[in-house]
């Protein structure tokens, strides 16, 4: 009988080692996996490449994962934090210790996705011109300039949703979803940490996320209500 339940936050990160590619899923302050992103600061682990849109609630978070100097590289959308003194990581950053890729918003999504539709690469014209695409491939599609970006995968994709099934089907709450779907596509174990776990199975018009792209689900609190 499939039940991709779990108890711990010990068993929903088992086989998260160092060097993991990991993706978190969250706009502004919505959908962030705060306990699971606590849980896995508390796992030592190293070596990481950590994906997600913003990065400043990474690092709030989890401040154990840039003061012991655990991020080896962030690919994100947004890499600036609150006030005006320089963050751990953007000292690391600008000192050459900790690398970032910035990536314009929609081709951030789209990586994902086309990963998750095994779509190994694609041209588009964001971007064209700019820093941000230095380096990679152009070419010209009906006289528009493209530049090729690669799908982006994951060792495990951490997502805060508010319901799953013991199918691991998932639905949110409003703007809790954004970048969620396409991060289990992306990811070769997908976590999701949910306020309500069911015995029976969701309705299908609240899915956001069929279980077929969710490996375990764990009850949590939503810290960002706390």
């Amino acid at each position: 009988m499939i039940d991709k339940r779990v108890a711990t936050v010990e068993d929903a990160l088992a086989g998260l080692a160092d060097g993991a590619v990991v993706m978190t899923s969250g706009f502004g302050e919505s959908g962030v996996p705060i306990a699971l992103i606590q849980a896995l600061e508390k796992t030592g682990v190293g070596g990481l490449t950590m994906i997600q849109n913003g990065l400043r609630l990474l690092e709030t978070s989890a401040p154990l994962l840039f003061s012991e100097r655990r991020v080896r590289k962030v690919i994100c959308s947004s890499a600036r934090g609150r006030g005006a003194e320089p963050t751990l990581f953007e000292q690391q950053f600008r000192s050459g210790e900790l690398e970032l890729e910035l990536v314009p918003q929609g081709t951030f999504a789209e990586r994902m996705r086309a990963a998750g539709c095994g779509i190994p690469a694609f041209y588009t014209p964001t971007g064209v011109g700019t820093s941000l695409t230095e380096g990679k491939e152009v070419r010209e599609f009906n006289g528009r300039k493209c530049v090729l970006e690669h799908a982006l995968h994951a060792d495990f994709a951490l997502i805060r949703a508010d319901k799953a099934d013991r199918w691991g089907n998932v639905s949110f709450r409003g703007t809790q979803e954004n970048f969620a779907p396409v991060m289990a596509m992306a990811a070769r174990t997908t976590v999701v940490e949910v306020t309500t776990l069911s015995d029976e199975p969701l309705p299908l018009d609240t899915i956001g996320i069929p279980g077929i792209f969710v490996h375990r689900v764990i009850q949590l609190p939503d810290l960002r209500q706390l």
